[in-house]
């Protein structure tokens, strides 16, 4: 997929894990961040990583570190337009965007080849990950030529959801088996953690 960009969105403020990086705690020995890395990396033409603060946390996974371009924690929607901005002035051969949660540790292999299917005929103009009956909208792909129309959502309407932004778009749900483990099964809070070293050893 060398004409997609993936981010990876870091930039959650982790309140029910007691705050601090997420996706740098330890799953199997390895961060959460490592997982997602390697379960993502061969779907896309590179890899950034969506992270306000001291950037210097994320440099040993070697990808382009990038703060939000809009001021305050606007949430996904603000790591999401910073990728494709960034892609917009520095990758000409890329004219998509998918996001990936970084709390995500069995994130489909298939995932992009699957999502840029759902848009590839034209009759979607982006499309979401699903699974189990509930929809993953933080992980989607995203359409680099929409990137002043998110800017003027967030910047002008102070949107912050990522429904409602999608809402106003053709978006396609692709859905993924939840068997033997849901693929979008995240990390939220201590116990989360726990379980997901349960599913790990299991597989």
């Amino acid at each position: 997929m060398r004409g997609v960009v993936g981010v990876l969105l870091a930039g959650g403020q982790a309140r029910r894990m007691g705050g601090g990086d997420k996706c740098l705690l330890e799953l199997g020995g390895k961060p959460l961040l490592t997982h997602v890395i390697e379960r993502t990396a061969h779907q896309v033409g590179g890899l950034i990583i969506s992270a306000n603060g001291d950037p210097a946390r994320f440099e040993r996974f070697g990808f382009p570190i990038l703060a939000d371009v809009v001021e305050g924690f606007a949430g996904p929607l603000a790591g999401i337009l910073t990728a494709l901005e960034w892609t917009a002035a520095n990758r000409d051969d890329c004219d998509t965007v998918v996001s990936f949660p970084t709390d995500s540790p069995f994130l489909p292999r298939d995932l992009v080849a699957r999502m840029e299917s759902a848009v590839a005929d034209g009759a979607a103009d982006l499309a979401c990950a699903a699974s189990g009956g509930r929809t993953h909208p933080i992980c989607g792909i995203w359409r680099v030529d929409l990137a002043a129309e998110l800017r003027h959502a967030l910047v002008e309407e102070d949107m912050r959801k990522i429904d409602a932004w999608t809402a106003r778009y053709r978006v396609a749900e692709v859905a993924f088996e939840i068997d033997p483990v849901d693929p979008f099964f995240n990390i939220n809070r201590p116990e989360d953690l726990a379980e997901a070293e349960r599913l790990l050893a299991a597989a």
